[in-house]
């Protein structure tokens, strides 16, 4: 028997999941601001600007870390459910 968590309800990981959404988000903007000049043809920005792009990297693996924790939530309360 699966037991359904209530949508309202904030499990392990989702915080991680949606903070790494933000940071990506940001990262991806980050990238799109840095790379305009390429393609504008003006001054490209200092190097310091191209490691914001990192962010999008940082983001994605906040958000894997996330679902691996709420994968790891959900396969232990399946345990717990089935030895009950």
């Amino acid at each position: 028997m699966t037991v359904t968590p209530h949508p309202d309800d904030a499990r392990p990981g989702d915080g991680l999941v949606r903070a790494g959404g933000i940071v990506f988000i940001a990262g991806a903007l980050a990238t799109l601001v840095t790379m305009a000049p390429l393609f504008l043809g003006t001054d490209p920005f200092p190097s310091y600007a191209w490691a914001v792009c990192m962010l999008m990297g940082v983001g994605f693996a906040l958000a894997a870390a996330g679902v691996v924790r709420s994968a790891g939530a959900q396969r232990k309360a399946a345990r717990e459910s089935q030895a009950a």
